[in-house]
């Protein structure tokens, strides 16, 4: 396996590319006809840009002289849209055994104190990276490092990756590792210094995150505020209600709060471009006011079972009107592959037998997809094949020989084939992933 350490040059000159390919421009959520699906399809690129998706015949008419990429055999998907994941955490994936808070006591934090060393942090964003990039993820809303120089060896080398990223310094002032915490000013000058640094260059954002309000006082959280009504257009993240004792310990810690949401809704957190991590345990409250916002929940159903977290109430966000996407959560998930997530959720869904939500192929694949490039707000740039958006795409083509190459050869329709595909894809499957019309992996 290869991966590619700068960002391709994208040709203004027109490319047309010709492959089996689906993708979602509306939920399936609402809409039960929302898969779009070309069994023989073209899609037209120059500059990154989509300028024709359709029937291959279509397609071709458009552009007749414009050279032809032939990706027949496999199958053609928007660049997966991963909306929880950890940086630091890539070299401690698989602690399985312990609940959340043992989880991070034991493997995560001691990892991320290593971050300080900004050697190190470069080498460990570049295994990221790469990860991302050979999962066939194009965007990622990512958790980041507890220090301002990791930070800026990850905008870097993210840069060189050509990757879409959002990204942000973790903040935290108590009941963390005494060497992971920082004051509300210094959160304030660091987050902004990396703003005015990085928001908005090349294909980098920036979102303010503290960890969680079990390790922010009021006065770091409303730090982080003063930055989000600084830079309207940053984004925000944290988690929320992932396990039971956690929430029980922020009840305790912010007794004026209504309850775990209101600590960030006090510091004027929640908004259009706020994702908050797990949600498992919440309140009709909450799910109400997060609707309301507008701000989304990123399901992470891998942490949530490695972890023993619980069950996602998917039905009762839906229900409520709260936008849903899907998160890997490295290193508390089990890996980088959203293929796996929508697996997971597919199976805990089937699991809550008339609590759960009966989730088709078309679900899961927008929830890897379309609804994280709306999470996020950059629903006009990507996640989907329609004209208009940025040509983020990953090709699957499973080895000969393998079971998945003999259902890609005798898959008796879409469906079918799109099931398999969350069923039993891997990274080993994902053969070629771009970014804009750049190629940012290769596989061979």
């Amino acid at each position: 396996m290869t991966h590619t350490t700068q960002t391709v040059q994208t040709s203004t000159d027109p490319v047309l590319y010709r492959a089996t390919f689906m993708h979602t421009p509306r939920s399936p959520f609402a809409d039960a006809d929302a898969l779009h699906a070309e069994d023989d399809g073209g899609l037209l690129v120059a500059g990154g840009i989509i300028l024709a998706s359709g029937p291959w015949a279509e397609v071709r008419a458009q552009a007749p002289e414009a050279p032809v990429t032939d990706l027949r055999g496999g199958l053609l998907l928007p660049g997966f849209v991963d909306t929880h994941v950890h940086y630091p955490q890539v070299r401690v994936v698989g602690g399985l055994g312990m609940p959340l808070l043992d989880w991070l006591d034991r493997n995560a934090l001691p990892e991320e104190a290593r971050l300080a060393d900004e050697g190190y942090a470069r080498v460990v964003a570049r295994e990221f990276l790469g990860a991302l990039a050979m999962n066939g993820t194009t965007t990622a809303l990512v958790f980041g490092a507890h220090y301002a120089g990791a930070m800026h060896a990850f905008f870097e080398e993210a840069a060189a990756s050509g990757l879409r990223t959002v990204a942000g310094l973790v903040v935290g002032d108590r009941l963390l590792r005494p060497e992971l915490h920082t004051t509300p000013e210094r959160a304030y000058a660091e987050g902004r210094a990396l703003i005015e640094r990085w928001h908005g260059r090349g294909r980098a954002l920036y979102a303010v995150t503290p960890r969680f309000s079990l390790s922010a006082s009021e006065g770091l959280l409303d730090a982080c505020g003063a930055l989000l009504r600084e830079f309207g257009d940053v984004r925000f993240t944290s988690h929320i209600n992932e396990n039971v004792t956690e929430v029980e310990v922020v009840r305790g810690l912010f007794p004026e709060a209504r309850d775990y949401l209101d600590t960030y809704e006090r510091a004027g957190l929640v908004g259009r471009r706020s994702v908050l991590a797990h949600n498992v345990w919440p309140s009709d409250r909450e799910l109400g006011a997060m609707a309301e916002h507008r701000c989304s929940a990123a399901h992470c159903p891998c942490s949530n079972s490695a972890l023993g977290s619980g069950f996602f109430p998917l039905r009762r966000h839906l229900a409520a009107g709260v936008h849903v996407s899907l998160g890997s959560d490295v290193g508390g998930g089990t890996g980088f592959s959203l293929l796996k997530e929508g697996l997971q959720a597919y199976f805990m869904q089937g699991l809550m037998g008339a609590e759960g939500v009966a989730l088709t192929p078309a679900h899961l694949l927008y929830l890897a997809t379309r609804a994280g490039a709306e999470a996020l707000d950059l629903g006009d740039l990507t996640g989907d094949f329609s004209a208009g958006r940025q040509f983020d795409a990953v090709h699957l083509s499973p080895p000969p020989g393998t079971p998945l190459a003999a259902v890609y050869a005798h898959a008796e329709g879409p469906g079918r084939l799109l099931a398999a595909t969350f069923a039993s894809g891997t990274q080993g499957d994902v053969a070629r992933v771009w970014v804009g019309g750049g190629e940012v992996y290769a596989r061979g």
